[in-house]
């Protein structure tokens, strides 16, 4: 049957006027400010069905339908059909049956991670009207998603293995409380096959790719040899893993020196060593395959040129079950510690719209190479003549997602779960555009004066930043202490604006607004890197942290910045300790650097 077309029906929070309802793809205009955040809507089809979608408005009025005349105004007369204030975000409306009819196959949605994660996944998933279930081990009995969540399910002690990891406790969960779905977030088990093939065996809806995708896309020589077919810029390098040191000899000498040792089964930066001449080879060839080993219980290892001077660029590409796949854009994760990344952007600030297009189409490439479904990343190296090579594919929704959401206005958990239920994408590769541009800090408990080192403890005081074009996910709470079995990420900060120049403004701004103490974090790290000029100019690479930062960067602050900062410090301590007085300086107080997190 032809389905009927749908329209759009929304909210202007800045004038209350409702604009709508159109024929979708509709353009909805949002005020700059509003517009910097992926703020919440609704969208109406002619079953009268709300479905969620990430949009510029915090709610829907669905009464009379207005013509098109114009956006129709609470006193019942039209606005003009025009633009009504720039800039804009586009805003699909999307018909399904089966939500129309209120039988949507994913009714219940466990998600299989902790934190912040879990929270933005449940968030989204309640927009939709699924009923969301928590697990959590010991240590995160009192941690917010707990709470959040609609059932709650205590699954071990705090160690990963004993809880997360286990995939018997996890599926016994879903049959037990007759869980629709599982979402698995990032890291845990987010690329495990045999995660996917139990849920089901189970009859549970694994919201992700299938487990042949994640397989081969897991090790890179055999997600090599998948793509090499499709026109995918490859590395020069092995096709296979190397078998001792006389063929590693042979490679190197054929691609010549600098070389990049590199783990089969892995990533993270493990197993991985760049060889810069012949007399290191044997050394770095032995500890990779030993970290190789170690790490993921796989020592192969292979060979490819080394990149100098690399920018680290990825592709979000979104697929649904019906041969339809598409490229929302790029983000740039070249400021990285310890190969993680730290730093993130999109768009990124050097791509022409000719490249994007070429990177853009090289990533639904890949994705195809492996009949992909549903949310998947596509890593590049870009070399200094802008030149691309395929690197890896994340097959699960990356940490720094949001940047995408922020310039696309799409929520990309919403879109993996319609793709879970079988929908179709709501859009064509022509219906996407960018607007403006998004940065992520990521903030960890580590101390970046002592080589990032982790820094756990109790957070006597958290106060996230709040304004315009300000977004932070996070699952933490003051007086919370951060576990020590997990990553020690407490949040993800990000920021956007009309412009890159307006974005790295406002995180900046963001970042001193951020008061977090009793434990270091990387804040000051990204202080530092937001004002230097390699990364407000755009020309950076992987090396930044290399060649621009050392702990004594940190130190470098303007003392009348000290003094306020101590001024605001011992007034907080004041309030805290009953009106006694602290004097700035005073041994008894806390380090005003400490407590804001500058």
């Amino acid at each position: 049957m032809p389905r009927d077309p749908p329209c759009l029906v929304a909210e202007d929070l800045l004038t209350g006027d409702i604009v709508g309802p159109t024929p979708a793809p509709a353009v909805v205009r949002v005020h700059p400010d509003l517009g910097a955040h992926p703020p919440v809507g609704e969208v109406v089809d002619h079953h009268s069905a709300a479905i969620g979608l990430e949009g510029a408005f915090a709610a829907l009025r669905s009464g009379g339908c207005a013509d098109d005349k114009g956006y129709q105004k609470k006193d019942g007369s039209h606005g003009p059909a025009g633009p009504k204030i720039r800039p804009t975000l586009r805003i699909f409306a999307h018909h399904s049956p089966a939500v129309a009819n209120n039988n949507r196959s994913i009714k219940k949605l466990l998600v299989a991670n902790r934190g912040e994660i879990a929270l933005r996944v449940m968030r989204s998933a309640r927009e939709m009207g699924i009923k969301t279930v928590a697990v959590y081990s010991e240590a995160d009995r009192t941690a917010p998603f707990v709470r959040f969540a609609d059932e709650a399910v205590c699954i071990g002690p705090a160690p990963s293995k004993e809880s997360y990891l286990v995939i018997e406790k996890l599926v016994k969960v879903c049959t037990d409380l007759k869980v629709d779905a599982v979402h698995p977030g990032y890291g845990f088990l987010s690329e495990n096959g045999a995660f996917c093939t139990a849920l089901e065996k189970a009859g549970v809806i694994f919201i992700g790719p299938t487990p042949h995708a994640m397989k081969v896309m897991g090790d890179k020589l055999a997600a090599k040899e998948a793509v090499k077919g499709n026109g995918v810029p490859l590395v020069p390098g092995t096709e296979g893993a190397v078998n001792g040191l006389d063929e590693a000899m042979t490679v190197a000498k054929t691609i010549t020196f600098p070389i990049l040792i590199k783990a089969a089964a892995g990533g993270g930066g493990k197993g991985m060593r760049i060889v810069e001449k012949e007399s290191e080879l044997k050394e770095g060839l032995e500890r990779a395959i030993s970290e190789a080993t170690n790490a993921f219980g796989d020592g192969s290892v292979f060979i490819e040129k080394y990149v100098a001077g690399p920018r680290h660029i990825e592709v979000q590409i979104m697929a649904d079950t019906h041969g339809n796949t598409c490229y929302l854009f790029e983000r740039e994760c070249s400021v990285q510690r310890r190969h993680q990344k730290v730093v993130e952007e999109a768009p990124s600030a050097v791509l022409t719209p000719e490249l994007r297009k070429q990177m853009g189409e090289a990533a639904v490439a890949v994705a195809r190479s492996v009949d992909y479904r549903g949310a998947g990343t596509v890593e590049f190296l870009l070399d200094e003549r802008m030149n691309f090579y395929f690197m890896e594919m994340n097959t699960r929704l990356q940490v720094e997602h949001p940047v995408t959401e922020m310039i696309t206005g799409l929520d990309l958990v919403k879109l993996q779960i319609r793709v879970a239920e079988g929908e179709e994408l709501p859009f064509t590769q022509e219906d996407l555009s960018i607007n403006g541009h998004a940065i992520e800090v990521r903030v960890y408990a580590e101390d970046p004066a002592n080589n990032f080192l982790p820094d756990i403890g109790k957070l006597t005081t958290y106060r996230p930043p709040q304004g315009p074009g300000v977004r932070v996910d996070d699952g933490f709470e003051e007086g919370m202490t951060i576990p020590i079995h997990y990553d020690p990420m407490i949040a993800k900060l990000i920021t956007h604006g009309a412009t890159r120049e307006e974005a790295i403004g406002r995180m900046e701004r963001a970042i001193d607004d951020y008061a977090i103490s009793g434990v270091e974090t990387t804040l000051t790290f990204c202080r530092y890197v937001m004002g230097h000029e390699s990364f407000r100019s755009g020309k950076y690479d992987t090396h930044f942290v290399r060649d621009h930062f050392t702990p004594e960067v940190l130190e470098g602050v303007d003392n009348e910045e000290r003094m306020a900062a101590a001024l605001v410090a011992a007034h907080l301590l004041q309030e805290r300790t009953g009106g006694q007085p602290i004097k700035p300086g005073s041994s008894s107080g806390a380090s005003a650097w400490k407590l804001k997190r500058r």
